[in-house]
């Protein structure tokens, strides 16, 4: 698709400036040798020749399953409070009504202006801790999906991308966030500085954003720059209701920086290649080794990693500490039926070592999703952990039995398990009061890239997700995205995520 500049603002409101091929005369970025080419020109003319050439089987089959989740994990985020509260404040910031262009998923039609609609939904994307998440530690879909719908939404209906458009523009900001996780030893690991969806996930939104919209390579690498300083959240507002922000700011600056970049504002065209660059996020930042590796091979990054599909709605890593706890469960079950909290002595969890997600006894449901503590004990206690299991005013008053497991819990950190999703391992050992010990390990919890989640699983998750929608909308969308064709507007998708 080729749209660039493809609206101007006006005192008399948004006007169509049509413009064909041959008008479009803006500077490219030079087509030499690639081993001449920066990082930034490089990532640029990548973004710009992005196609459907470049899905293979596996990365189409792999998108769709990402699509479809985070679409049902947006539509869940929109029941939360946290949801109420982000469309109020954008009632008394922005417009809402029916006759705005870009839906909020899950509500009754409303609709307000793309930069705002793709703020609230990917917000809701990560309200719950629901969405998927990558090795290098990121949640690749929250910020791109929305400010693709969104943008979407808000283009004249001439201009309106097909379904395989999303797609390909989808996967444009998949790869970029992968190129750019791998510009750094420490992305590697779970982060306990800058969270990664508002540092990766903006520049995919961006790179998904000018995508869509056809820009010129020239204009690509502006967006990216723009991009770059619109990036940036620290990891202590893990565990509050500022955490979804980060995948909701990233969704609406991607897009917003894509249109800015449209109408002529420019940036450092050495981003990706500078210290003060994009290299401010991470003190190892390498961008020459990582150039050399794109130039071996530009689809590695999008061919051969996998993604994490969360079974529960919390921080991954507490998926490992879930998944130990419901074997341990079923041992104990087996022998004494229900365990009873009153007879256990201990309960030692075996967890890399990181403090943002080591809460001996959180007081909100945010910080429980980040517990290793809470998460595993009600895994012991009640056999599941669903959004449900996060709903709690008070941990004392109304989860006793789980109050007093907590009080009992402790966490070892070994010095061989490192915070690194790929490698990581959490054992979970139950002492009881008659000296019994039970204990499980887990290395890789279901859902994870190397676990996948089965097809049937997925769509089971997706329909509990989405279960606010009619069933006719439900089915209508499963069978939109698994298809994601040429043949289908992106109006028919987003036209069912209304109630």
């Amino acid at each position: 698709m080729m749209m660039g500049k493809f609206v101007k603002q006006s005192n008399t409101g948004l006007k169509v400036l049509q413009r064909t091929l041959h008008q479009q005369v803006v500077a490219k970025v030079p087509q030499n040798n690639p081993r001449e080419m920066s990082l930034s020109s490089w990532t640029a003319q990548h973004i710009s020749d992005f196609s459907s050439k470049q899905l293979s089987d596996r990365v189409t089959y792999r998108s769709k399953r990402m699509i479809l989740d985070i679409l049902g994990v947006g539509l869940i985020g929109s029941t939360t409070t946290f949801s109420r509260d982000m469309q109020h404040f954008a009632e008394v910031t922005d417009r809402i009504s029916n006759h705005e262009p870009a839906i909020i998923w899950g509500t009754n039609n409303r609709r307000t202006g793309p930069a705002m609609a793709a703020y609230i939904n990917g917000s809701n994307c990560h309200s719950m801790d629901f969405d998927d998440t990558w090795h290098p530690a990121t949640h690749p879909s929250s910020p791109i999906l929305p400010a693709l719908l969104a943008l979407a939404d808000f283009l004249p209906e001439r201009y309106k991308p097909s379904l395989q458009d999303i797609l390909v523009a989808f996967n444009c900001g998949v790869q970029i966030q992968g190129i750019l996780l791998r510009c750094s030893s420490q992305s590697k690991n779970i982060p306990n500085r800058l969270h990664p969806p508002a540092i990766v996930g903006v520049m995919g939104s961006a790179a998904a954003s000018a995508k869509l919209l056809g820009l010129s390579p020239k204009k690509c690498l502006h967006t990216l720059a723009i991009a770059a300083s619109f990036a940036g959240a620290p990891m202590a507002n893990a565990g509050t209701l500022t955490k979804p922000l980060h995948a909701g700011k990233s969704a609406r600056s991607g897009l917003e920086a894509a249109l800015l970049a449209d109408k002529g504002i420019e940036g450092n065209e050495n981003i990706l290649d500078m210290e003060s660059g994009f290299g401010a996020f991470y003190p190892d930042y390498d961008p020459q080794t990582l150039l050399d590796e794109v130039r071996v091979s530009e689809n590695l990054i999008l061919h051969n990693q996998d993604i994490a599909i969360k079974s529960y709605p919390c921080h991954l890593g507490m998926h490992w500490a879930i998944d130990a706890s419901l074997q341990v469960r079923k041992q104990v079950s087996e022998i004494y039926g229900e365990l009873d909290v009153n007879f256990v002595r201990s309960v030692e969890i075996f967890a890399p070592k990181s403090k943002y997600i080591n809460r001996p006894i959180p007081n909100t449901e945010h910080e429980a999703r980040h517990s290793f503590q809470f998460t595993a004990g009600s895994a012991l206690i009640e056999g599941m952990v669903s959004p449900d299991t996060f709903k709690f005013h008070d941990i004392v008053q109304e989860r006793k039995d789980l109050y007093t497991l907590l009080r009992k819990t402790s966490i070892i950190n070994p010095d061989n398990n490192k915070p690194c999703f790929d490698t990581m391992y959490v054992d979970v050992i139950v002492t009881l009061k008659n000296g019994e010990k039970f204990s499980a390990q887990c290395k890789e919890p279901y859902g994870h890239w190397r676990r996948p989640m089965k097809d049937q699983d997925l769509k089971n998750k997706f329909l509990a997700n989405s279960s606010l929608l009619p069933v006719f909308n439900q089915a209508k969308i499963i069978k939109l995205v698994s298809k994601m064709s040429a043949t289908h507007t992106s109006s028919e998708l987003s036209n069912l995520l209304s109630t």
